[in-house]
């Protein structure tokens, strides 16, 4: 007896604090689930006769000592409009059950009529998820990584034990019997090391996706998604292109590569497809994610945990674990699994795509080239929220260091969601292309190029042969592949961008740092967003329908007092304006940011040519004009200081033919002029016109736009003079104004390499040097772009000059410094000359008739 209860007792004390916490956390939830949100719609639904309101039923906390009392309002209470309708074409997926509710032909006594989101999750088509994790580990070519892994150590041991010496006898074969027998007991010590390790990298790493926990999981988010998300939108046209896309080829995975925003992104997709009969994918996460209770639930719904940093020493590769995740993913296509993952790496601190990391990418390319899978579908998918529910990234585009991820963070930043609004998410799905065509695309160009390099998949499956030790991003990949893969991620990012929906706060945003930095009234506010919708048709899905008035008072709603003030003046008038803070502006370009890829293109054109037009005399005199030709060199060569900001165009295309397309748009809206009548006495706005319709047509047909055939233009047309439109001068600065911010950051950093002549400095310490002196310049008003605080756009500049040649960088233990290379060094001209070079991008406000002061007086256009 004595036995049994410490036994008993030992089997209570052996229960880990982590344990209590998972199941606090999950009576937590279900708590906060039953109490603040179920319970009264329940009620409601089953008994539609009590007239209770779904939402407003929520009910109010009034904590009186230790009692809650629940007070229910009735249906009939007018509720204020604080929502949008979304875009056409579109529908809210947590109000859609295809498995559930009334139906055409359905029985009225259907018990999905009454509980529609259990029956929806019940009844969602159920997928077998395999696991692969003990395929891996008995893989033949992780068993050779393993002993790689241990005959790597064993020599760094050796040479760190008895230095060159051992290392020469080692090679000469001079070593006595009792050295080789001591040395076969530790080469076996090792590789037991390295098999446990590889047993640990395995579990860390594999995903556990199930559908019981799909299911569970589905129906939280039906419940809990409504409390703080008015709706989560997506075009059901693009659901029924991937079901199709899944049954016509059901061999072929599905490889989702979303714009990562927020965490809920990769959540979002998977509820999403599941609900809709879509297998759902395993997921690659950070290992950060690996939290108490929530990395848990996360590997459960497909994620498998990745280091955030792949080798542990610079400089050394860990064989094993790369090994391990090439094989888990490869293994994983093989199975049968999708697979999504965020190819930008991780979330985009400033609101625009980040440059990709092949990484994954490559090891999918290299299953397909070497024959492991016949094809793959990538699958481009845009997110969008109307207001982020992560936060900001304020702090981080400040120089101040990332709070990590934890348990804690993780509780509060769910209470504080559940308890807040953060209007419409939108996900859009674009269509899939083909590994397989794309290959076959990038072959058809190199061959009209006359490049001899052609990528041809292997006739059979080259599982034995596969490589544990050529590397590219942070996968094994052949390195002959690097340009097919680098040219596959930027064309799936510049697609994602291109077509991420606008929401409301995006073009709200937009408007009050590139038209409105001072704030304006409400109704020019509204008519600009008219102005803007007009321009986007077309181009840009818009997230938003409805009058530009209304659209304008929810997005400040939405955004809240801490970015954006309402106020009425004393006639009456409401006055919109952002608040005066860098906090707010740098909040604010994340929103803003979603439209300015777009607009990327007119505002280098732009930019170039007030750079080039020689200033006139005064306001009434005629200024010389710029010829097309030499305005188009200029902006090809201002285009590649943005090279590692913004994609400018698909690898498809030719950057050429896109600044001229771009040019006729501008010619067309007035913002340049050049002769109206060609030598014909045909119309040039016509023609222009004309040549933008056939390039459209073109490139609706799928061709690719090049030099023969695309867009085109004549020789004439490179000899004319482009002429400044004086009546379009505001529209031409605001044009200007976008990449304005981004030309500031970068002429900071050119001017700030002067510090490191003569001596090397640490990476971080020069970006927190040159965040400084942009934040002094704000603070002086010597910089009237506060968003130029970004340390993104600092490492992008520093990447640009690593590429140019102008600082050398060098890892020391770990440390990044950087240093001037020997030309610029020994030459402060030449310095000078990288700062005249980064001043070309910069707007020129200073003409005569570009008048800043005279602007800010002249109505918008």
């Amino acid at each position: 007896m004595l036995t049994t209860v410490l036994n008993f007792a030992q089997c209570v004390a052996e229960i880990s604090l982590l344990g209590g916490i998972e199941i606090a956390s999950v009576a937590l939830i279900i708590y906060y689930v039953f109490a603040k949100t179920r319970a009264p719609a329940i009620i409601a639904r089953l008994f539609p006769n009590l007239n209770l309101s779904y939402r407003s039923s929520l009910g109010k906390f009034n904590t009186i000592g230790n009692e809650i009392l629940f007070t229910l309002r009735p249906s009939n209470e007018p509720k204020p409009q604080n929502f949008l309708e979304h875009g056409i074409g579109t529908r809210n997926m947590l109000q859609l059950t295809p498995h559930a509710g009334l139906k055409p032909f359905k029985s009225v006594f259907d018990w999905g009529n009454v509980l529609p989101y259990v029956a929806q999750v019940v009844r969602s088509e159920k997928f077998d998820y395999r696991q692969v994790t003990e395929i891996v580990h008995n893989d033949v070519v992780f068993k050779h990584a393993i002993k790689q892994a241990a005959e790597q150590t064993l020599r760094e041991q050796r040479y760190a034990k008895n230095g060159h010496r051992l290392l020469a006898r080692s090679i000469s074969g001079d070593k006595d019997e009792e050295e080789d027998a001591k040395e076969g007991i530790s080469y076996q010590k090792i590789l037991h090391k390295q098999e446990q390790r590889a047993v640990t990298i395995l579990k860390e790493m594999g995903s556990t996706l199930n559908n019981t926990l799909l299911a569970i999981t589905s129906w939280l988010l039906y419940k809990l998604l409504p409390c703080f998300l008015s709706g989560v939108v997506t075009n059901t046209k693009q659901i029924e292109m991937l079901q199709n896309a899944s049954k016509r080829s059901p061999d072929t995975p599905l490889i989702f590569v979303p714009l990562h925003r927020s965490h809920l992104d990769y959540i979002m997709v998977t509820f999403i497809l599941t609900n809709n009969d879509i297998r759902s994918p395993l997921v690659a996460a950070g290992n950060n994610l690996q939290i108490p209770v929530f990395g848990t639930l996360l590997r459960g719904l497909g994620a498998f945990f990745i280091k955030r940093k792949i080798d542990p020493v610079e400089g050394k590769k860990d064989v094993l674990y790369r090994a391990a995740l090439h094989l888990y993913i490869t293994h994983a296509l093989k199975q049968g699994h999708n697979v999504e993952f965020f190819i930008e790496g991780g979330r985009t601190r400033t609101g625009k795509p980040c440059m990709p990391k092949g990484g994954i990418l490559s090891v999918i390319v290299n299953a397909f080239m070497d024959g492991s899978i016949p094809d793959a579908l990538l699958v481009p998918v845009s997110v969008n929220y109307e207001r982020l529910v992560d936060g900001n990234f304020v702090r981080e585009q400040k120089g101040e260091k990332k709070v990590p991820e934890s348990f804690r963070k993780a509780i509060s930043g769910i209470w504080k969601a559940l308890n807040s609004n953060y209007g419409l998410m939108r996900i859009d799905f674009n269509e899939p292309y083909s590994i397989r065509e794309l290959v076959n695309s990038y072959n058809k160009i190199a061959r009209e190029d006359g490049n001899s390099k052609v990528y041809k998949p292997a006739s059979r499956t080259l599982q034995h042969n596969q490589s544990t030790s050529s590397l590219y991003g942070t996968d094994v990949v052949c390195e002959e592949h690097r340009n097919l893969i680098e040219s596959i991620s930027r064309q799936v990012v510049f697609d994602c961008a291109e077509a991420t929906s606008v929401m409301s706060t995006n073009a709200l945003a937009f408007l009050l740092l590139t038209r409105f930095r001072n704030g304006a009234e409400e109704q020019l506010i509204a008519a600009a967003l008219d102005d803007l919708r007009n321009t986007l048709t077309g181009c840009k899905d818009l997230g938003f329908s409805g009058e530009s008035a209304h659209i304008v008072a929810y997005a400040c709603d939405l955004l809240g007092t801490d970015l954006v003030t309402r106020t009425r003046d004393e006639n009456g008038r409401m006055f919109i304006r952002a608040v005066p803070s860098v906090e707010s502006f740098i909040e604010l370009s994340y929103y803003s940011n979603v439209l300015t890829p777009h607009f990327a293109l007119s505002s280098i054109l732009l930019t170039t040519f007030h750079s080039l037009v020689p200033e006139a005399k005064d306001d009434t005199s005629e200024t010389t004009g710029v010829s097309q030709k030499k305005l188009i060199e200029t902006a090809l060569e201002n285009c590649l200081v943005y090279r590692y900001e913004f994609i400018l165009n698909k690898p498809t295309q030719v950057l050429e033919s896109m600044l001229h397309k771009q040019l006729d748009e501008l010619l067309i809206n007035g913002c340049l002029r050049r002769n109206e009548v060609d030598d014909s006495g045909h119309n040039a706005e016509t023609r222009r016109m004309a040549r933008k319709l056939a390039y459209d047509l073109d490139e609706s047909d799928g061709y690719d736009n090049n030099d023969s055939e695309g867009y085109l233009h004549s020789s004439q047309e490179d000899s004319e003079m482009l002429l400044l439109a004086r009546e379009t001068l505001v529209q031409q600065r605001n044009i200007c104004e976008v990449l304005a911010p981004f030309a500031s950051t970068y002429l900071a950093v050119a001017q700030s390499l002067q510090i490191l002549h003569r001596s090397a400095m640490l990476e971080s310490e020069f970006i927190s040097f040159v965040i400084n002196d942009i934040s002094n310049k704000v603070t002086r008003g010597s910089c009237v772009y506060a968003e130029s605080i970004s340390t993104d756009s600092v490492r992008n500049c520093l990447k640009l000059f690593e590429k140019w040649s102008v600082i050398e960088v060098c890892n020391q233990r770990g440390m990044r410094l950087i240093s001037l290379n020997t030309l610029y060094e020994m030459s402060r001209e030449s310095l000078n000359s990288i700062v005249k070079k980064i001043e070309a991008v910069v707007p020129k406000y200073n003409a005569s008739y570009f008048s800043q002061q005279k602007l800010l007086n002249e109505p918008p256009v």
